[in-house]
């Protein structure tokens, strides 16, 4: 298990992590505490670096991980952790806390929709998510029509259901790929508003494709996402916006 005081944080007082300082669109993600299942999602944007964040658009309702939140691997140390603090792990059904990079677009359909910028990847029968630890493909889209097979377990992309008739690969345990730290973490569509995930953020299809048409990989976007209380830590620390009022807190 990963030990929670081996992560560490060594930001100064007010200095955005770099990542967060080059993007100007974000995903911020809240639920009420680490085991709810329910939250909000709200969009912000700024003109560029060292500007305020404004709100873009209404708050809008989201399902993360059946239980809950645990911190992940992104692009920024975790901080702020204290030792009973869940801890993302492969297969645990819990979304990963923290900030990631958003990267890639997918869907059922051939191609994205008209004015849509991320880049964007037609799902077919052979286009699978590899979870298999063991795996050099670990923590991979791949189509395995184009490489050799070497995992013994994946997540097959195109589904029977509507579930991922669009989505977003969150770029979770991504640049390093530490094996049993989770895998496969995407925003998708959701199944109704009271069933969790099995680690994803989900929402509307309607919802989903507005943040889609509005999110462009040139202006670096993030998602943001941890329970109220430690964002509310984060917050003046990293410079993030405030919540909207009508966002629990």
């Amino acid at each position: 298990m990963v030990a929670i005081c081996a992560i560490s944080f060594a930001l100064a007082q007010g200095q955005e992590p770099a990542a967060l300082h080059a993007s100007t669109q974000i995903l911020v993600v809240t639920t009420p505490d680490w085991n709810a299942v329910a939250g909000t999602l709200q969009p912000y944007e700024r003109k560029q670096a060292h500007k305020k964040w404004n709100a873009v658009g209404d708050p809008i309702p989201v399902v993360i991980g059946k239980k809950g939140l645990g911190w992940g691997v992104g692009v920024v140390p975790v901080t702020g952790a204290e030792a009973l603090d869940p801890v993302k792990r492969e297969g645990d059904n819990k979304s990963p806390a923290g900030i990631f990079r958003l990267s890639t677009a997918f869907g059922y359909a051939a191609q994205e929709q008209a004015g849509w910028k991320m880049p964007y990847v037609s799902l077919t029968p052979s286009v699978e998510c590899v979870d298999d630890v063991h795996s050099k493909f670990y923590n991979r889209v791949v189509d395995r029509a184009t490489v050799l097979p070497d995992w013994n377990s994946s997540e097959q992309m195109l589904r029977a259901d509507s579930v991922y008739r669009w989505g977003l690969v969150v770029d979770h345990n991504a640049e390093q790929k530490t094996p049993g730290t989770g895998s496969c973490i995407f925003m998708h569509i959701w199944m109704g508003p009271d069933q969790g995930t099995s680690g994803c953020t989900a929402m509307t299809q309607e919802h989903l494709e507005t943040l889609l048409a509005w999110l462009d990989p040139a202006r670096s976007p993030l998602l943001v996402q941890f329970p109220s209380p430690q964002y509310q830590k984060l917050r003046k620390h990293w410079k993030l916006p405030a919540l909207p009022r009508s966002v629990p807190r």
